[in-house]
């Protein structure tokens, strides 16, 4: 492979992960291409700013912009390596949508040429590397491609999904494993290769499907944890029992790690990629989708406590905290919070008001209900209940002594410390 500084990359989607993941390749001293369908994320990057919230993102853009690394645009141009960092959403029923990856392998074919090296990050469906390779192969009959051909391809593809975590984006694509499937073994060489440029973490090589299994399996086993923990605090309402505490004295034992329970499952991974697997065998797969069900069942819970806690107190102003899917974050990808607070604003009216530190605006599906963005000062000052839905770090440093008076629903365990507000609920009443 050529050098770092005549090496040239396009990376095909600017979002949460194809913007960091071109930042970083870009700081190393390859000449980067961000490819995207949006004119305004393309305006952005190109002058040296980010338009998402990520620690860390903005001055490394700035800096590899600045020094002519990277750059972004609409239309593609020739590289040495392609990167497809594109959604894969589900549609009807959940079945999977590869439309877009198809869509960005038609334009990588475009200016594909002998040597060159395409890697899918995007989560996919088994066997969706296949598909790209088949694709590539019906528009380049030119090129002799892996698995096609008896001879020595002309190009190499390879399935290399993402992994790390929101808020460590930067950190985790450098220092978490990788794991590398090619179409060929040979593939899976030429694409780890590429990769050894710029990450620290140990590199594995395997089949496509392999690798693509083994993203999907990362994400069912996270949902399915979840699951448990918010089956349990279902469970627990029913019974009158804390289930923090009940969760905090059985991750005593020392075998059982049991994890938070929250409003539900958000974001574009753990609440999507799930459903790639019971697509593709439904009979195969109970448990995990129940564990879909649970996770997104607990929405619904969320909102009829929360409605019912609100009907209580006639009249008296609502903060929600929280619309983000994750804490200390502005992505509000499949966020169940969202949702949550959807709901109450179209419900409630006037009386809801909505605390997100990392937006700006409220997103549209508010249009038409009278909630209102605030800061959380003005929801201490103003709001005599409060529904916790995500754990931003802003809301875990409100003390006790700012919201002891207060009705709350902590769908996140963040204060431990709240008493039961039976003195406040009378407040309340006598107030409203």
């Amino acid at each position: 492979m050529v050098s770092d500084s005549e090496l040239k990359v396009a990376v095909l989607g600017l979002g949460y992960i194809g913007l960091p993941t071109a930042a970083v390749i870009a700081r190393t001293g390859v000449q980067v291409l961000g490819i995207d369908v949006s004119e305004k994320v393309v305006e952005t990057v190109n002058s040296g700013k980010v338009h998402i919230e990520e620690v860390d993102l903005d001055g490394l853009v700035s800096g590899v912009v600045a020094r002519g690394n990277l750059r972004a645009a609409t239309l593609i141009e020739p590289a040495d390596v392609f990167v497809i960092a594109v959604p894969t959403p589900f549609g009807d029923h959940h079945a999977p949508n590869i439309g877009y990856v198809l869509q960005a392998a038609t334009t990588v074919a475009a200016v594909l040429k002998a040597g060159d090296v395409v890697i899918l990050e995007s989560t996919s469906p088994v066997g969706t590397t296949e598909k790209v390779r088949d694709l590539l192969a019906a528009l380049r009959p030119d090129l002799k491609v892996p698995g096609k051909t008896g001879e020595t391809a002309d190009i190499a593809i390879a399935y290399c999904p993402e992994r790390v975590l929101p808020g460590r984006i930067l950190v985790e694509l450098i220092d978490n494993d990788r794991v590398i499937g090619g179409i060929t073994p040979r593939c899976a060489r030429k694409a780890l290769a590429f990769y050894r440029r710029f990450v620290r973490g140990a590199c594995v090589t395997t089949t496509a499907r392999a690798a693509e299994m083994t993203k999907l399996t990362e994400n069912a086993f996270r949902d399915v944890n979840i699951a448990f923990a918010n089956e349990l605090s279902l469970i627990a309402d029913t019974m009158g029992v804390d289930v923090w505490e009940v969760i905090r004295l059985a991750n005593r034992h020392p075998r059982v790690n049991i994890l938070s329970p929250g409003p539900g499952v958000g974001g574009h991974c753990i609440a999507v990629d799930p459903w790639f697997l019971v697509s593709a065998a439904p009979e195969q797969t109970p448990l995990i989708r129940t564990a879909r069900e649970v996770n997104d069942g607990k929405v619904a819970h969320t909102i009829a406590r929360a409605a019912a806690l609100i009907e209580q107190f006639p009249g008296v102003p609502v903060a929600c905290l929280g619309l983000a899917f994750k804490a200390n974050i502005d992505d509000f990808r499949e966020s169940p919070a969202l949702k949550v607070a959807a709901d109450l604003a179209h419900r409630f009216g006037n009386r809801i008001r909505i605390v997100e530190p990392y937006a700006d605006a409220l997103p549209a599906v508010f249009a038409g209900s009278a909630a209102r963005l605030i800061d959380i000062d003005s929801a201490i000052e103003t709001c005599g209940i409060m529904i916790v839905l995500v754990d931003h770090e802003v809301f875990k440093s409100v003390p006790l002594e700012e919201r002891a008076s207060m009705v709350v629903y902590d769908t996140r365990g963040i204060w431990p410390d709240q008493p039961t507000p039976i003195a406040a609920a009378a407040d309340l009443r006598l107030a409203s």
